[in-house]
């Protein structure tokens, strides 16, 4: 294990300060998550106003994620990484100051902000290191984010019970942090737009797409299986709750899964190196397919924890081979755009999951868990039986690098 995260010593001094600057704003990252309870409680609004600006979030976040790639493929993934940081820390700066009738266009503007920042960051770190060491990058980002989100919500709630304002005013020094880490950090050559990118269209886009099947492959199936990856946030804490469960029990899974990302990714990953990438990914799948079948059919709190420990094994597996295989397969000037479409599809389960799993929940409460594992099992089907027609068809499986 140690060995492994002596790996995070290869990648670039600057993006190892990046990385740090990244853990302290994912410990800071308290807005979003106490939005809708400041909404409620501190601004007075009834439960499903709070829930329209939440949505209002959540519009934006999604068209950020569709357009962050471009804008920084067009004018520089660095500078557009930085004005996306700074929008969102002005965002929460204001926030507690604005009035009630404009908090769901700001919050819009902000969500934007934060979902131009997901594609653009990994851009600018993929970007920036060999492919043999874009796997551990990956990893790494991820530890770095899961490490926040076991600090952070324990120091927002303090934050609230205090003064609901200082949980926007700690998002916004962290983020404010990070943009100043990535302007004194990161290099200008990093994210420099390439000279034919302005001329690119969507229609260019599709015609790359269309010369690297296995990215739409995993495009796809990633958005399935994102649906039932997410029902770890909807289904199973009402699975606990219909068990008896009191809401730590759910608080503590979470810590638990976010501590063994944190602990475990990276090691993963580099014990991982040199195996195929359509494998990992459909294999992480069918992990996350097979949690759900095991709660599924006996619920418990017994098999909820084993459900969410094969659940993270799944994840650790196919989050980051698929954030470095699409990025891998960008051509020259699309290392924006690439990252913006896997970032959109790897969080399409933010609006799909709610949805679906509230209202199966509703009408047949047994039935949710095992078809979100079914689902994610034909997901993992598809893109290892393609894994397969592609070495047939070509003599060879589409690799990963190795690590």
């Amino acid at each position: 294990m140690f060995t492994a995260w002596r790996q995070v010593g290869l990648l670039p001094r600057w993006l190892q300060g990046l990385l740090l600057g990244q853990l302290v704003s994912a410990i800071g990252s308290l807005a979003f998550t106490f939005l809708t309870l400041y909404l409620v409680q501190d601004r007075h609004l009834a439960a499903d106003t709070a829930g329209l600006v939440g949505a209002a979030f959540g519009v934006g976040m999604i068209t950020g994620n569709l357009a962050g790639g471009s804008l920084g493929d067009r004018f520089g993934l660095r500078g557009g990484l930085l004005a996306a940081t700074l929008v969102w820390a002005a965002v929460c700066a204001v926030l507690p100051l604005t009035p009630t009738s404009c908090l769901a266009a700001l919050t819009a503007v902000g969500g934007f902000a934060a979902g131009a920042q997901r594609p653009l960051n990994m851009a600018v770190v993929l970007a920036a290191v060999a492919p043999e060491h874009r796997r551990t990058a990956a990893a790494v980002g991820r530890a770095a984010y899961n490490a926040g989100m076991v600090i952070g919500p324990p120091l927002g709630a303090l934050a609230a019970a205090h003064d609901f304002g200082l949980v926007f005013v700690l998002d916004a020094a962290s983020s404010a942090l990070l943009a100043a880490t990535i302007w004194r950090l990161v290099p200008s050559p990093a994210a420099r737009p390439r000279r034919d990118s302005p001329g690119r269209t969507r229609g260019a886009l599709w015609h790359t797409l269309r010369a690297r099947p296995h990215v739409l492959w995993v495009l796809g199936t990633v958005i399935a299986v994102d649906v039932a990856y997410r029902q770890f946030y909807v289904a199973l804490p009402l699975q606990l709750r219909a068990l008896g469960l009191a809401p730590i029990a759910y608080g503590l899974l979470l810590a638990g899964s976010c501590a063994v990302i944190v602990a475990l990714e990276v090691p993963l990953s580099v014990r991982m190196a040199g195996h195929r990438a359509l494998a990992l990914v459909a294999l992480g799948y069918g992990l996350v397919g097979l949690a759900w079948l095991v709660v599924g059919a006996a619920p418990s709190l017994v098999t909820a924890v084993l459900a969410v420990l094969v659940l993270t094994a799944g994840e650790m597996l196919y989050k980051p081979t698929a954030t470095a295989t699409v990025a891998d397969a960008a051509p020259e000037g699309y290392a924006g755009r690439y990252q913006s479409l896997y970032a959109s599809a790897s969080v399409a389960g933010m609006f799909l999951a709610p949805a679906l799993g509230g209202l199966g929940w509703t009408h047949a409460p047994r039935l949710v868990l095992p078809v979100a594992g079914a689902v994610a099992l034909l997901a993992a089907s598809a893109l290892a039986v393609h894994d397969r027609a592609a070495a047939r068809h070509t003599g060879h499986v589409t690799p990963v690098t190795p690590v």
